[in-house]
């Protein structure tokens, strides 16, 4: 209409783009050196795998911009080392954690090799990464968001998970999945997952008891490959953090 003053067209301002060097990731190296976890087929303990790759992840973390980045390295027993992880990592102010593991199987799907004179176990039977999530951790939506991530970003990298534990072969170690493309399954009891205040995610990088993956877990090509995986999730993660853990946070309240 004659007269009418034109529409004027308002844009809502853009998200402000996470700053990497504020933004603080914790990567939890899963068991103890009193506590190894699981035994590869070459009888090398996985707390020695975790350590490796946590420290690489690190590396990779910082040389992208995420320089407050740091291991999580707890000493003592199993249990009681689960509690000290997760009151530093609540204490530590971090915007997300990350624990790191390398998987093995249950016992009864052992076989035994002899591995340089000593009788030792290996399963070939399954390969792959897994990641998990708990439903009662407090930013359970937003730590799923971060696996998804990961899991798309560990297939993009040529990387399959492993997809076992929703078989019923497993038994108790049976898991629900929650993403059948990125390899992301429910485990709501996990201590570290379920107790932390922060988003969490745990991820078994590869099967140190499948001899074949153990070696290739081992090479720093497959270190790299994780590595530049995690990098990837974090920085898509970092733009969308503060947004998900708002609308999370509201919605539980």
């Amino acid at each position: 209409m004659p007269g009418t003053p034109p529409k004027r067209h308002t844009s809502k301002p853009l998200a402000p783009k996470c700053d990497p060097s504020k933004f603080r990731v914790v990567l939890d190296v899963g068991h103890t050196t009193e506590a190894p976890g699981a035994t590869s087929a070459r009888n090398v303990p996985e707390f020695d795998f975790n350590v490796r790759l946590a420290k690489r992840i690190e590396e990779r973390l910082k040389s992208e911009g995420f320089v407050e980045s740091s291991l999580l390295v707890t000493e003592g027993k199993a249990k009681p080392s689960l509690w000290k992880r997760v009151a530093a990592a609540n204490r530590s102010h971090a915007r997300l954690l990350l624990s790191i593991h390398h998987d093995s199987v249950p016992d009864s799907f052992f076989d035994e090799w002899d591995f340089e004179g000593t009788k030792s176990h290996f399963s070939d039977r399954f390969t792959g990464y897994s990641l998990f999530v708990s439903r009662r951790n407090p930013l359970f939506g937003t730590s799923l968001k971060f696996g998804k991530l990961l899991g798309k970003k560990m297939k993009a990298q040529g990387l399959e998970y492993a997809r076992q534990y929703t078989q019923p072969l497993m038994g108790r170690y049976r898991r629900k999945p929650l993403d059948k493309d990125a390899g992301v399954y429910r485990f709501d009891d996990l201590v570290v997952l379920r107790w932390t205040r922060i988003p969490a995610v745990l991820l078994e990088a590869g099967s140190i008891i499948n001899r074949d993956e153990e070696l290739a877990m081992n090479s720093p090509e497959r270190q790299d490959m994780i590595s530049t995986a995690v990098a990837g999730a974090v920085k898509q993660f970092c733009d969308c953090d503060r947004a998900l853990r708002r609308r999370e946070l509201l919605s539980s309240s």
